[in-house]
C-alpha cells in the first residue's frame, strides 16, 4: 500500500483541484494557502517599498509569490518554479443560449488541445468568473462554480453512427453544443442561472469568463490505489506542488539562501499570449520592482537575474501500454517512477545539461527518484512555458513534470507518489544549500 507520507501529500492536491475548476479558482485556492502561511497580497498601486517576508500578486488566472528573507540583499538571486493554472475544455460563448429539434442547448468553444470524445456522455458543471456592475463604475469580479449536473454532450448511439470505431473525427463545430433542457432556447437563461448560484443580480453582469468541467469528483485508481485520477491534473499538480515547496521553503527552520519564487501564469494551453501568461511582462515587472522596493539598482537586478534559475513544472508523458510505439525506445517514464526532466534540442523545452545537473542534485538531497524523457524523432513533442521564461529573463531554465496518461482528457492519470516527489524537490531548489 502507498505509505502515508505520499498519501498525505496526494490526498491535499486533491481536494486542491476539487476546489479549482478553473485557473481564477486556481489562483484562489493557492492565496488561501498562502495567507494561512503568512503570506500577504500586494496590489500594483501599493507602496512596496521595503516589503519583506511572504508576498504574491494575483491577476484574473495568473499568480506571482515570492519570500523575501529578513536581511535579504536586494541583489539576491532568483529560485523560480514556473507553471501554469489553465487546462483544455470546453468555454462558453459571449452568446450561448441556444438549441435545435426541441432541445436547448448552450454554445461553447474549444479551449486547446481537446481530445473531445473524453467529453462526452459527462456530467458537467460551470465554472469561473462574472465580471459585474461596481461601485464608481469599477467592475468586481465573482467566482462561481457549479458542481451539480447541469449539462451534457450526449455522444451519437452506434446504430446511428456504425464508425464511431473506425476512428471518424468528430465534427468539431456543429456536435459539441451541451443539452441541458427541452425546449426552445431562452435568451439570458444561463446568466440568469449562474448569476443565481453566485447570488448575484443577473441585471448587474456585464461580463463572464464561464467554462465547463467534469463533476466527477477526482481520486485513486488501482490494485492498491497506486494511481491518480483527476480532471486538471496538468498542470494543477505543478501549481499545487509548487505552493507546498513555497510555503515549506518560507516556514521551514532554515531561512532560504535564495528569493523562492512561484510564477503561476494563464493561458500556457493556447500559447501564454496574453497579460497573464508566460510571453507577457508580468514575471519580469514583479522582479524587478520586488528588487527595487528593497533599494536595489539596475545593477541589483541584473546580479540577481545572473545567479537565478528556473524550473518549468508541467505534466510530461508516461508511456502507454498501448501505444508504446509511439514512445522513444530508451526514455520511457514510468508513473511513480519520480518527475521527469523533459529534453529537447529543438527548443520546445529549456533544459540544458547545467539544468539537469541542478535538478538532479536537488533530486538527490531530496531522497527523490527522477526520469529523463525524450520524445521520438517522428513524433513532435509539445512545449511549455520553460523556453519563453528562459528567452525573456535569460536565465538558465530546467523543463520537468510528473509523467500520466490521458493528458488534457477530461480526466487524466499519474502516480500517487510523483507529486509529493515533485514537491520535495522544489523544496530543495527554493531553500538552496
Amino acid at each position: 500500500m502507498t505509505p502515508a507520507p505520499h498519501r498525505s501529500h496526494t490526498d491535499d492536491l486533491l481536494s486542491f483541484i476539487a476546489a479549482s475548476p478553473s485557473p481564477y479558482h486556481v489562483v484562489a485556492s493557492a492565496a488561501q494557502r498562502l495567507e494561512k502561511a503568512g503570506f500577504r497580497e500586494l496590489r500594483g498601486t501599493d507602496d512596496w517599498t521595503g516589503a519583506t517576508g511572504g508576498l504574491f500578486v494575483s491577476r484574473a488566472g495568473a499568480l506571482i509569490a515570492w519570500y523575501v528573507p529578513e536581511d535579504a540583499p536586494a541583489h539576491t538571486p532568483f529560485r523560480i518554479v514556473g507553471t501554469h493554472t489553465d487546462s483544455p475544455n470546453l468555454r462558453i460563448k459571449p452568446a450561448p443560449d441556444t438549441g435545435t429539434s426541441g432541445w436547448r442547448q448552450i454554445g461553447v468553444e474549444i479551449y486547446g488541445g481537446v481530445p473531445l470524445n473524453t467529453w462526452l456522455d459527462r456530467d458537467l458543471g460551470v465554472s469561473g468568473r462574472l465580471a459585474l456592475r461596481g461601485p464608481d463604475g469599477v467592475p468586481r469580479n465573482r467566482l462561481v462554480q457549479i458542481d451539480e449536473p447541469l449539462l451534457r454532450v450526449p455522444q451519437l448511439a452506434i446504430h446511428l453512427d456504425r464508425s464511431v470505431n473506425e476512428g471518424v473525427a468528430l465534427d468539431r463545430q456543429r456536435h459539441i453544443a451541451p443539452i441541458w433542457a427541452l425546449g426552445d432556447p431562452r435568451e439570458g437563461e444561463l446568466l440568469r442561472r449562474v448569476a443565481a448560484a453566485a447570488g448575484e443580480d443577473p441585471a448587474d453582469v456585464l461580463g463572464w469568463d464561464l467554462m465547463l468541467h467534469d463533476i466527477q469528483p477526482p481520486g485513486y485508481l488501482g490494485v492498491d490505489r497506486e494511481f491518480v485520477v483527476a480532471s486538471r491534473l496538468d498542470n494543477q499538480v505543478s501549481v499545487h506542488a509548487g505552493v507546498t515547496a513555497l510555503v515549506d521553503a518560507a516556514t521551514g527552520a532554515t531561512q532560504p539562501g535564495f528569493i523562492p519564487v512561484l510564477a503561476a501564469f494563464d493561458h500556457e494551453e493556447v500559447g501564454s499570449g496574453s497579460e497573464t501568461g508566460a510571453q507577457s511582462p508580468l514575471l519580469e515587472r514583479i522582479l524587478s520592482r520586488s528588487v527595487s522596493a528593497r533599494g536595489g539598482s539596475d545593477e541589483d537586478w541584473s546580479r540577481a537575474l545572473a545567479g537565478a534559475f528556473c524550473v518549468s513544472a508541467d505534466m510530461a508523458h508516461a508511456v502507454h501500454p498501448n501505444y508504446s510505439e509511439r514512445h522513444d525506445p530508451d526514455h520511457r517514464p514510468l508513473p511513480n517512477g519520480g518527475p521527469t526532466i523533459k529534453v529537447n534540442v529543438n527548443q520546445r523545452y529549456a533544459t540544458d545539461s547545467t539544468g539537469i545537473a541542478m535538478f538532479t542534485a536537488a533530486a538527490e538531497r531530496a531522497g527523490a527518484p527522477w526520469q529523463p524523457f525524450v520524445s521520438n524523432n517522428a513524433m513532435p513533442c509539445g512545449t511549455s512555458i520553460g523556453p519563453l521564461t528562459a528567452a525573456r529573463l535569460g536565465v538558465t531554465t530546467v523543463d520537468v513534470g510528473v509523467p500520466g496518461l490521458s493528458m488534457h482528457s477530461a480526466r487524466e492519470l499519474c502516480g500517487v507518489r510523483d507529486p509529493g516527489h515533485l514537491a520535495a524537490i522544489l523544496t530543495t531548489i527554493m531553500v538552496g544549500d
